[in-house]
């Protein structure tokens, strides 16, 4: 399966990212933990260079905690400021706040030396679906920007004032023109960056199988109720097990189709387990 996707609202959004880009301090760049790697997006580093950047590994309470951790000591390692938050919880509010304001931010400090005082500016990046919005809404204790469970729903900028002195600027989320890895595009689609409506959910289902089955057998084994041993068949016929469990069936035969939005689904909402597909040495970290 090859896949490509880049929406037209896309230009638009990396063109707004860049318009903006002088009037931030501080960049808060979302990763979804489960795909760090995958959710780093070559378009931005052109338009960031220099600004600081906090890394903000959103959506822990789905990833395997001992991947996780690599990758905080990953990021120390290379010296960029990495957190790891569950948004649900409050004191990830606290720690995205406190990470932001421990930012070098030059214009500031040369504000302040005027004796001019402003708030904080960031500004917040990331792939589609990485819960750049959710993070927001929750660190503005309302509901400010719109949120959804589909890639490409923030369509336009949307600048949210705090009390603390901090204003955040929520931006579409952006994927790059063309994959050259389509490992990357793979993952990507996995955790719900890319749309499900651009490829065969067949086989993209099938490609998670197989990824599953090499990292995470035991928990996919328990999901879905199957024996370790069934797990050396092949993708396609455990979608059709799976179809069978769960009763996806047309006229008594198996419905490929409805298994496949199931699977995907339950691996996006974490039913199948704590799930990291990518570890920084896979990648040469």
């Amino acid at each position: 399966m090859y896949i490509q996707w880049f929406p037209g609202h896309m230009t638009k959004a990396l063109r707004l990212i860049e318009e903006n880009i002088t009037n931030i301090d501080v960049v808060g760049y979302v990763l979804d933990a489960r795909a760090p790697f995958a959710c780093f997006n070559p378009a931005f580093d052109k338009i960031l260079k220099d600004l600081p950047c906090v890394f903000v590994l959103n959506k822990c309470d789905l990833a395997d905690d001992t991947v996780t951790a690599k990758w905080i000591s990953y990021f120390k390692s290379i010296g960029m400021d990495a957190i790891t938050v569950s948004i649900d919880k409050h004191s990830s509010v606290n720690l995205i706040k406190s990470s932001f304001a421990a930012a070098p931010k030059k214009s500031i400090e040369r504000l302040k030396a005027r004796g001019v005082y402003r708030a904080t500016r960031a500004m917040i990046v990331g792939v589609p679906n990485c819960g750049k919005s959710t993070i927001i809404n929750t660190l503005s204790g309302k509901k400010s920007t719109l949120v959804g469970d589909k890639p490409g729903v923030t369509k336009g900028k949307q600048w949210i004032r705090l009390d603390e002195g901090l204003e955040l600027l929520d931006t579409p989320g952006t994927l790059w023109s063309k994959f050259e890895d389509q490992n990357i595009a793979q993952n990507l689609l996995f955790i719900g960056s890319i749309s499900d409506a651009v490829v065969d959910i067949i086989e993209g289902a099938q490609l998670l199988l197989a990824k599953l089955i090499a990292l995470y057998p035991h928990l996919l084994a328990k999901r879905f109720k199957l024996e370790l041993e069934a797990l050396k068949n092949s993708p396609a016929w455990l979608l059709e097990e799976i179809a069978k469990k769960r009763g996806c069936l047309i006229k008594g035969q198996p419905d490929l189709t409805r298994a496949a939005f199931l699977t995907l689904d339950e691996f996006k909402k974490g039913k199948i387990g704590k799930i990291t597909l990518e570890i920084p040495a896979d990648y040469g970290k």
